[in-house]
C-alpha cells in the first residue's frame, strides 16, 4: 500500500490599503481552501479573514497582509499581519463582550466563536501577526 503525503503549503498575500481588501481576503481564502480540498472550512475561515483584515484596515495606517498555511491534515492557520503593535482582544486575553451601545468590538468576538485556536506574535521589525486556526474540533 502506497501512502500519499500532502506537501506543506503556504500562501502570502500583501493586500492593498483599501476597504475592499476584506472581500478580497475572503475570496482568496475560499479559493485556496477549494484548491486544497478544504472547502468545508471556507465559511468560517473566510469570515475570520474578513474580520481580521477589516481590523487591520480600520486600526492601522501602514500595510497589512494575509498568510495561510496548513499546520496539519484538515486544518488551516490564517494570519493577518499589520504595522500596529497593539494587540486587540481576544488575542491579548479572554474575549470581552462589548456593551450594547458600543459602535464596535463585536467582530473580534466572532474569533472566539469561529476559531478553534488563536494567538498573536510581535513582529521583529514592528507590528504584529494575529492568527487563528480552524478545522479542529470545538
Amino acid at each position: 500500500m502506497l501512502t500519499t503525503v500532502s506537501p506543506p503549503w503556504l500562501y502570502a498575500l500583501r493586500l492593498p490599503r483599501d476597504p475592499r481588501s476584506a472581500g478580497l481576503a475572503r475570496r482568496a481564502v475560499c479559493a485556496v481552501l477549494e484548491a486544497h480540498r478544504l472547502g468545508g472550512l471556507g465559511h468560517d475561515a473566510g469570515l475570520l479573514a474578513s474580520e481580521l483584515v477589516t481590523n487591520a484596515y480600520r486600526h492601522t495606517e501602514g500595510g497589512y497582509g494575509l498568510r495561510l498555511r496548513a499546520p496539519g491534515r484538515g486544518r488551516l492557520r490564517l494570519g493577518v499581519w499589520d504595522t500596529s503593535p497593539e494587540v486587540p482582544p481576544p488575542f491579548s486575553g479572554l474575549p470581552r463582550r462589548p456593551d450594547a451601545s458600543a459602535e464596535g468590538g463585536r467582530g473580534l468576538c466572532l474569533v472566539a466563536v469561529c476559531a478553534d485556536a488563536w494567538g498573536h506574535s510581535v513582529l521583529p521589525g514592528g507590528g504584529k501577526l494575529l492568527w487563528v486556526e480552524v478545522g479542529g474540533s470545538r
